[in-house]
C-alpha cells in the first residue's frame, strides 16, 4: 500500500515539472515579437518624409507656372525671361508681387525725328490764304525733298503764347496804351484749351504772370504792370521766355512770341542776339515783335540796331516785326497778327536725316502752283543730340 501512494506520488511531481518547463518555455517567445509582420513596432517610427503639399524651396513659385510673363511690345526688342531663369522668381518671393524684371514694365519712348512747321501764307495785299492743303506745299530740309504731314485745320491749332512787356524808361509815355492793345488782343486770340504768359522786360527777365488758360485773370494781371525806369535785359528775357515756353507749353501747340518793346539791349547780363535765335528755334517758337517808337528810330543808330534785332528773329522763326507809325496804329498790328494765327497753317514731316548730330538745318516751303502768295515759315531748326 505505501509502495503504491509513494508512486502516485512521483508521478505526480514528474507533471508538475513539465508544466512548469513548458510556461518557462513560453515567457521567452515575446523576444521575437518585431518579426511578427501582425505587431505594430515597439520603439518610436523614424520622422515621416515631408508631404507633398508643402512648397519644395528648389522651385520656381506657383505664379510663374500658372501664368505666362509679361511680355513687353515687340518694339522695344526685350525677350520675357527664359522658363527656369533665376530673374523670374526667387524662393521666398512674395507672390503678390510680378515675376517679370522691372525693366521689362518701362514705357516705350519713341524717337520720331518729327520736325513741327508753322507756315503763314498771304497774298499780295496780306490776306491770309486759307484753302491750301498739304498736297499743295513743297517742303525741303537741306535741299532734300521731305514728305509732308498736315498735323491740323488752318488756325484750329491751340496756342501757346508768351507775351512780353518792355517795361524800361524808353517806353513809359506809351505804356497805358500798349497794355489796353494788349488786353484786346488777348481777348481775340485766345481760345479755350489756349494758354498765356506774360513776361517783364526791366532790369533782369521777370515773370510777371506764369501760364494760365484763365485769359480775364492774365489780362487782370497784364493791367497791373507798372513801367519802371530801369534798363533794359532784352535778350536775357527772350531767352529765358522761349525756354519757359519749352518746359511748360502744352505738347503739340503753336509756340507764340509777341513783345512789345524797342528792342534796345542795354543790360543782359549772359545772352546776345545770336542766343537768342537758338533758343527761339529750339523751342520751335513764332516771334512777333512790335516797336511801338515809330519812325524816329532811323535817327539813332542804338534804335536802328535795336530794331534790325527784332526784325532778324521775326524772320529766322516765320514771325514778323511791325513798326507802326504811330502810336494809335497798334490795335490794328495786334488784329493783324491775330488775324494770321487764325489761318496759320501747321506743317511737319519726318526727316530723313536721322543722325542726332544737334546741327542746325536748314527749311524751305513753296507752293509750286501759286507763285503769286507770300510764304514765311521758320528757316530752319537744330536736331536733336546724343
Amino acid at each position: 500500500m505505501r509502495l503504491k501512494i509513494s508512486a502516485l506520488v512521483m508521478a505526480f511531481c514528474l507533471s508538475i515539472n513539465l508544466a512548469a518547463v513548458s510556461v518557462s518555455g513560453q515567457t521567452k517567445r515575446p523576444r521575437r515579437v518585431t518579426e511578427d509582420p501582425q505587431q505594430k513596432p515597439a520603439k518610436p517610427a523614424p520622422t515621416p518624409t515631408p508631404k507633398p503639399t508643402a512648397a519644395p524651396e528648389t522651385k520656381p513659385a506657383t505664379t510663374t507656372e500658372t501664368q505666362p510673363p509679361l511680355t513687353p511690345p515687340q518694339s522695344v526688342g526685350v525677350q520675357p525671361a527664359a522658363a527656369g531663369d533665376p530673374a523670374a522668381a526667387q524662393p521666398g518671393q512674395d507672390p503678390k508681387k510680378p515675376t517679370a524684371p522691372e525693366p521689362e514694365a518701362e514705357p516705350i519712348r519713341i524717337n520720331s525725328n518729327l520736325v513741327v512747321v508753322p507756315v503763314s501764307v498771304t497774298d499780295a495785299y496780306g490776306n491770309p490764304i486759307r484753302d491750301l492743303k498739304a498736297e499743295d506745299f513743297e517742303m525741303e530740309e537741306d535741299s532734300v525733298t521731305q514728305q509732308i504731314q498736315t498735323l491740323g485745320e488752318p488756325g484750329k491749332t491751340p496756342i501757346d503764347l508768351s507775351l512780353l512787356f518792355d517795361v524800361s524808361r524808353s517806353i513809359r509815355n506809351r505804356f497805358d496804351f500798349e497794355r489796353e492793345a494788349a488786353g484786346r488782343f488777348l481777348r481775340v486770340v485766345m481760345k479755350p484749351g489756349d494758354g498765356v504768359s506774360v513776361f517783364s522786360i526791366g532790369t533782369g527777365p521777370k515773370l510777371s504772370i506764369p501760364r494760365t488758360t484763365d485769359v480775364e485773370a492774365a489780362i487782370a494781371a497784364t493791367a497791373a504792370i507798372q513801367p519802371t525806369d530801369e534798363s533794359t535785359a532784352f535778350f536775357d528775357t527772350v531767352v529765358k521766355a522761349a525756354r519757359y515756353m519749352s518746359d511748360n507749353a502744352t505738347p503739340g501747340t503753336r509756340r507764340v512770341m509777341v513783345i512789345l518793346s524797342d528792342g534796345e539791349d542795354t543790360n543782359s547780363e549772359r545772352f546776345r542776339l545770336g542766343d537768342a535765335q537758338r533758343d527761339l528755334q529750339r523751342s520751335d517758337c513764332l516771334f512777333y515783335a512790335i516797336n511801338p517808337s515809330g519812325p524816329s528810330i532811323r535817327l539813332n543808330k542804338i534804335s536802328t540796331k535795336g530794331h534790325e534785332g527784332m526784325v532778324r528773329l521775326a524772320g529766322d522763326t516765320g514771325g514778323l516785326a511791325f513798326l507802326p507809325d504811330k502810336i494809335e496804329d497798334l490795335t490794328q498790328v495786334f488784329n493783324q497778327i491775330a488775324a494770321e494765327l487764325q489761318a496759320q497753317y501747321l506743317l511737319g514731316y519726318y526727316s530723313t536725316n536721322e543722325t542726332n548730330d544737334g546741327k542746325f538745318r536748314k527749311i524751305g516751303v513753296r507752293v509750286p502752283k501759286r507763285a503769286d502768295l507770300r510764304i514765311r515759315s521758320r528757316q530752319g531748326y537744330y536736331a536733336p543730340k546724343d
